[in-house]
């Protein structure tokens, strides 16, 4: 389990995401440390415990090494951050110079051309990061580097359901009435992914409206045995320790966190694999240290770098788990090898309306 000690009792997913001790003495190499006072660097990360554990863990790391000073910025989640940097780099302005940044919204900011191109003759490192985890642009520029993932699984009640599932096709067996708590958005589920791959062989049927109906028709069969569509994670966590909603999807970490705080739950990656969610460091476009900036993604693409957050934040690592000295159980706390179920981003952001029109009428829908 993540060395990190938070409780997993009715708290937000983010919120869990805590460090533990001071920063965690690991040996990373690649540059040299310079330690010039006037280099220093502004750094979006989500707010709470999550800053929190960076500032504490990883932060102190890339600054002794390279003498570059951070600068942590508290971000929200989704797009509300994408449009304040958009409307500060309008104004020449830029809040933070590098963001984490979800896919969605890395997405968005594509469109306006928010993000600075990466040299990637500039991160060598960045060799390390699996592909699917790297952003362009429509012209080939890139435009984002995988900063950490996370995965949501099949989440089940081990009083309930003493037996694992071993599949996505549980959600659809008609023993489970009334039994499940699903994630309530199109964009934050993946369900139509997970039923894709599950049901249609992979994501292909997606590319057409035509085919998303059919993925949404099959999913619609699970209506009957869904309890509760959530939007607060601390409600379904809670439901689920109480055996109330005894199975649903939910966040790996903080699953495998309740347990290890003595709570009936197992968190389970089924054959069809967990789906895999990330965020990716981006540059604003207004910013003017592009050295700095170039110099801490670079950084945190080193595999060393990526076992110490997976360890002390409790996120999964987006390069591949023969480069890293985590231990088994450290790997399976954070991540899986099983082929994941990968979000088709690019189609929630083009048919964004239609999407959540259509999943409001033929899926949530009493």
């Amino acid at each position: 389990m993540s060395q990190f000690k938070k409780t997993a009792s009715g708290v937000s997913r983010r919120t869990l995401l805590a460090g533990g001790s001071a920063a965690a003495a690991v040996a990373i190499t690649g540059f040299p440390a310079v330690h010039a006072a006037d280099r220093s660097l502004k750094v979006g990360v989500y707010g709470g415990y999550f800053k929190d554990s960076f500032d504490a863990n990883v932060f102190p790391a890339f600054s002794e090494a390279t003498g570059i000073a951070i600068e942590s910025v508290a971000e929200p989640t989704g797009s509300a951050w994408v449009i304040q940097l958009e409307q500060a780099a309008r104004a020449g302005q830029a809040p933070a110079d590098v963001s984490m940044i979800a896919q969605t919204a890395m997405l968005q900011g594509a469109t306006t051309n928010l993000w600075a191109t990466l040299d990637r003759a500039r991160l060598p490192n960045a060799d390390n990061v699996i592909e699917r985890f790297v952003n362009t642009y429509d012209d080939g520029r890139v435009s984002g580097i995988g900063a950490v993932a996370w995965y949501v699984t099949l989440c089940t009640n081990t009083e309930a359901y003493p037996e694992a599932p071993t599949s996505w096709e549980f959600l659809w067996d008609e023993s489970n009435e009334d039994s499940l708590g699903l994630l309530a958005l199109v964009s934050n589920s993946f369900l139509l992914e997970i039923t894709a791959k599950t049901y249609f062989g992979g994501y292909e049927v997606l590319e057409t409206e035509e085919g998303i109906m059919e993925v949404m028709a099959k999913l619609a069969e699970v209506k009957s045995n869904v309890r509760l569509w959530y939007r607060d994670e601390g409600q379904f966590q809670n439901a689920l320790e109480i055996g109330e909603i005894p199975a649903g999807q939910y966040y790996h970490d903080v699953a495998g966190l309740a347990a290890a705080d003595g709570k009936p739950v197992r968190s389970t990656f089924p054959k069809e694999g967990g789906v895999t969610d990330s965020g990716a460091w981006a540059i604003s476009r207004a910013s003017e240290k592009l050295d700095e900036s170039h110099e801490f993604i670079d950084f945190m693409c080193q595999p060393s770098m990526q076992s110490l957050m997976s360890r002390q934040v409790g996120t999964a690592p987006i390069v591949e788990r023969s480069k890293l000295d985590l231990t088994d159980d450290e790997f399976a706390a954070v991540a899986s090898e099983i082929d994941p179920v990968v979000p088709q981003y690019k189609m929630q952001q083009e048919r964004k309306d239609w999407l959540a029109q259509q999943w409001s009428e033929l899926i949530t829908s009493a």
